[in-house]
């Protein structure tokens, strides 16, 4: 049921965080809230839209705890050492150059490089989420990197949860804050909520400090490219055995 109410103490067991700090933050208006009867009501559509709006602000401890959230039931100290991110990469979904210009021949790209894999059903609904999701706030980041990807999930957009990267050498501009050009582009399509935001999470955590953009940019061929993002989230999974 992924659009229905969650109340404050729901919201915190959603999202691991201590309830109380879950209202002051409510009563700030620094959360998805609306209140009701006095008490404090969460959409958990509206949820997964603040979280992917906010996750790149996360520290990598709140990102882990994110994670554990979106793993499912788990003990405290339980979080998932698998490929999150890489296991959803195939090498006909990326792209060492691909053929964009403006922010918009971008995203219809990498919706087409979706198609190569075999996996999308519908492209033009794809490429019509991902469109409308960047207009509501830029998926670009620091370091060069953007994350497009559709509001909510789109479970029969695709045949499998999937993720697409496309490089952009010379780098376009997307929207970012600090209008830096960006140059790595992750399309990531998933099927829901949970798994997009644990998808999400990984992902920050593996692009926290950037030092894997450079080595990702100077690659040359898939099979390189995602030889070289295994080994960062293997790097990012060890920080946690």
């Amino acid at each position: 049921m992924p659009y229905r109410t969650m109340s404050l103490d729901e919201f915190a067991k959603h999202v691991r965080m201590d309830a109380r700090e879950v209202r002051k933050l409510a009563d700030r208006g620094k959360l998805p809230g609306v209140k009701a009867g006095g008490e404090w009501r969460f959409n958990r559509a509206r949820v997964t839209e603040w979280l992917q709006q906010e996750i790149h602000t996360l520290d990598q401890p709140r990102l882990v705890e994110i994670e554990r959230a979106m793993s499912g039931p788990s003990s405290d100290t339980d979080v998932d050492h698998g490929f999150v991110v890489t296991e959803l990469i195939g090498l006909e979904g990326i792209d060492p150059l691909l053929p964009a210009r403006t922010k918009k021949s971008a995203m219809r790209e990498l919706v087409a490089l979706a198609g190569r894999t075999g996996l999308l059903y519908d492209a033009a609904g794809l490429l019509e989420a991902v469109e409308q999701r960047e207009a509501m706030c830029s998926t670009a980041l620091v370091h060069g990197v953007a994350i497009p990807h559709p509001r909510q999930p789109m479970p029969y957009v695709s045949a499998e949860p999937l993720i697409c990267v496309g490089k952009v050498p010379g780098g376009i501009a997307f929207g970012g804050q600090d209008r830096e050009l960006t140059r790595l582009f992750f399309l990531i399509c998933c099927h829901d909520d949970r798994h997009h935001l644990r998808v999400l999470a990984r992902l920050m955590r593996i692009l926290m400090d950037g030092e894997v953009v450079e080595p990702v940019m100077v690659a040359e061929n898939p099979a390189d490219i995602l030889q070289i993002l295994i080994e960062r989230e293997q790097e990012v999974i060890s920080e946690l055995l």
